[in-house]
C-alpha cells in the first residue's frame, strides 16, 4: 500500500491522540513537530540522555531535547530503556500509540505499553536497507530509487509487518546530506498519514515482502576509498558519506575528506590513487582508480584545514603528478 502524495491538501486531524514520541537527532524533529501540529497530544518525549562530546567534552543535548524543550514538553531520558522505573512512568502516562523516529531498540515490555502498539518511520524501502544507515548505503549501492517506510515494532530491527511505503527517484547527483534532508519531510508526511489511519482503524499491517537487505552502522574503515575500484564505484562511496562522515584518503601523509567528485576520461592508465593530472589555472586533480577509470575531486578538506572546491585547494597546496593517494 503506498501513500498519497504529500498532505497539504488534506485536513489532517488527529483528535488529540495521546503520543509518547522517541527520536534524537534532527531527523526526527520534523517528525515530532509535524505530529504536533496535526492535533497530536505529545505526552512525553523520550530521547538519549545528554552526553559529553568535542573539544573541552562539553554535555550536549540531542536534537529531539533541544526541540522537546523549546516547545515546554515532558522529556524523558532513560538510561537503560527496561528500567522498571522508567516503564511504569510510561504506563502512567497511558498513550494511544508510541511513535519511533530514528532511536534506540525498544524491548518488547516497552513497544507493547500503547493500545495501538508502537510504530517506527525508517527511511528505506522495507525490506531493503535494514538497520542504522539506510540512507547513506543505498547511495554507496548506487541505487535509482528509495523511500520511507512506516512499520509496527517487533522482537527484530526493523522486520515488523508495513503499514504505509512512498518512494523518490535519487538524483544522479544527489549527496547523502541532500537526501536525508528530503527524506526528512517525505517521512513527516507519511507519518502522519499512518497515525490517521491507525487511529480511524484504516490502516491494516502487512508482511514485509521481498528480498531484505541490511544497512549497518558505517565504519572508520568503510569510509577509506579503495583507488582499486572504479570510478562508479567511488563517486557513489563520496556521495552516500558526504557531508559527513565524508569519504577519506591520504595525500601527502594527511587525511584528505573528500565530498564530491566525478568520473575522469573514459580510459586512463596508472596506478591505484596515482595523481595523472593536477591543473590548478584549471582546477583539475585527477586519481587513476580501478578498471582504468579516473577520478576527479571537486570538494576536498585537508587535515587541519577548512574545505574547499578543488581548484582553490589547488592554489594553497603543491601536488604533483605521479602522487599516490591512500599511501603513507
Amino acid at each position: 500500500m503506498n501513500a498519497s502524495n504529500g498532505i497539504d491538501s488534506v485536513n489532517y486531524k488527529l483528535n488529540k491522540t495521546r503520543i509518547v514520541f522517541m527520536g534524537t537527532p534532527d531527523f526526527a524533529v520534523e517528525s515530532a513537530e509535524t505530529l504536533a501540529a496535526h492535533g497530536a497530544e505529545l505526552a512525553a518525549v523520550v530521547t538519549v540522555p545528554d552526553k559529553a562530546a568535542g573539544r573541552g567534552l562539553q554535555v550536549r543535548e540531542s536534537a529531539v531535547k533541544a526541540w522537546a524543550k523549546s516547545r515546554g514538553f515532558d522529556i524523558l531520558q532513560p538510561e537503560n530503556l527496561g528500567d522498571p522505573d522508567f516503564i511504569s512512568v510510561l504506563q502512567s502516562i497511558s498513550a494511544d500509540l508510541f511513535v519511533v523516529v530514528a532511536f534506540r531498540i525498544l524491548p518488547p515490555e516497552v513497544f507493547k505499553l500503547p493500545r495501538l502498539g508502537t510504530i517506527n518511520l525508517h527511511a528505506s524501502l522495507l525490506p531493503k536497507y535494514r538497520g542504522a544507515a539506510p540512507i547513506n548505503w543505498a547511495l554507496i549501492h548506487g541505487e535509482k530509487t528509495t523511500g520511507v517506510t512506516t512499520f509496527m515494532i517487533d522482537e527484530h530491527v526493523d522486520t515488523g509487518d508495513f503499514l504505509l511505503k512512498k518512494s523518490t527517484d535519487i538524483g544522479e547527483n544527489e549527496t547523502f546530506g541532500e537526501l536525508y534532508s528530503r527524506l526528512k519531510s517525505i517521512g513527516a508526511e507519511l507519518l502522519i498519514e499512518t497515525v490517521q489511519g491507525l487511529v480511524e482503524g484504516t490502516l491494516q499491517p502487512q508482511k514485509q515482502l521481498g528480498e531484505a537487505t541490511k544497512a549497518p552502522k558505517l565504519t572508520n574503515e568503510l569510509r577509506q576509498i579503495n583507488w582499486q575500484q572504479s570510478a562508479k564505484d567511488i563517486r557513489n562511496l563520496v556521495r552516500g558519506l558526504s557531508p559527513i562522515p565524508a569519504a577519506v584518503s591520504t595525500l601527502q601523509g594527511k587525511t584528505l575528506k573528500i565530498f564530491a567528485c566525478s568520473a575522469g576520461a573514459a580510459s586512463r592508465t596508472g596506478k591505484a590513487g596515482e595523481v595523472i593530472a593536477a591543473e590548478n589555472k584549471k582546477g583539475i586533480l585527477e586519481v587513476h582508480a580501478g578498471d582504468d577509470t579516473s577520478v576527479c575531486l571537486q570538494d576536498v578538506q585537508m587535515q587541519g584545514k577548512k574545505r574547499m572546491l578543488v581548484d582553490a585547494f589547488l592554489r594553497g597546496y603543491q601536488v604533483n603528478t605521479g602522487e599516490i593517494l591512500g599511501s603513507r
